[in-house]
């Protein structure tokens, strides 16, 4: 019986080499994305390795587009094994302009983006009583990113709801899974000088993919991060705030 996958942000990154990796096993594929055209050539290497996929346009942030490609996709496939959650933006807050535009749109993509994914599969979920949910959160949501405290909230924000769902989807055999990678190879990372513990993609999908599979609650990736979330704990915020500094200095 094939494993029916929704991965919503699967265009470009971590969505995308999600969608290469479980193209290789017995499966369903959903991909959905804003870029169509890009979704394209994704679904055609899925389906090169024998994967029944199917593409959807969707804006993370309309509602009902989020809504109507669940329910089709679950029609379609006869179900729902896995949703990923996985759109995301990470542009600068540009907080001294003025304007809140900049930093409302990552807030509202990045948070309302994963509730407006995963909420219409909850149904199907619930009447299986069976299946996982996936959010890629960061490691932002434990460390600040200078410039980036609109993505780093919003990294927390998401990790808090799959915390405060996990204890109601247990009662329906729903794994609640948050992924928190490092820095990963991805066109989100292009313009970051500083990143530690630089990961390629496709490692770091592998990586995904088991923890996935094991049910992992809060999977944070590479092990050199566990170590660093754990140590920033223990630091004074002065410190941290220290280290910071200009966020100029960490991007291109």
């Amino acid at each position: 019986m094939p494993k029916k996958i929704f991965i919503m942000g699967a265009s470009t990154g971590i969505g995308k080499a999600l969608a290469l990796k479980y193209a290789n096993k017995n499966v369903i594929l959903g991909l959905a994305a804003r870029r169509v055209e890009l979704l394209e050539n994704v679904a055609e290497a899925c389906r090169q390795s024998n994967a029944i996929t199917h593409i959807y346009k969707v804006d993370v942030t309309n509602e009902k587009d989020c809504s109507k490609s669940a329910n089709e996709f679950v029609k379609i496939a006869g179900g729902i094994d896995i949703v990923i959650a996985n759109s995301g933006v990470g542009t600068n807050d540009d907080i001294l302009s003025g304007s809140s535009e900049k930093i409302n749109k990552v807030l509202f993509t990045n948070i309302l983006g994963v509730t407006n994914t995963i909420l219409p599969f909850l149904p199907a979920l619930k009447n299986q009583k069976s299946g996982s949910i996936v959010v890629v959160s960061s490691v932002a949501s434990f460390i600040p990113l200078p410039g980036r405290g609109g993505y780093s909230s919003s990294k927390v924000a998401v990790r808090r709801l799959f915390d405060s769902w996990r204890p109601t989807l247990k009662e329906y055999n729903i794994n609640v899974i948050t992924i928190c990678p490092g820095f990963i190879d991805t066109p989100m990372t292009e313009r970051i000088r500083f990143k530690p513990f630089l990961k390629d993609v496709e490692t770091a999908a592998n990586a995904f993919v088991k923890a996935i599979d094991k049910g992992k609650k809060t999977y944070v990736y590479p092990w050199q991060m566990r170590f660093l979330v754990r140590l920033v704990k223990v630091i004074p915020q002065s410190i941290i705030d220290l280290f910071i500094g200009d966020s100029n200095k960490y991007y291109k």
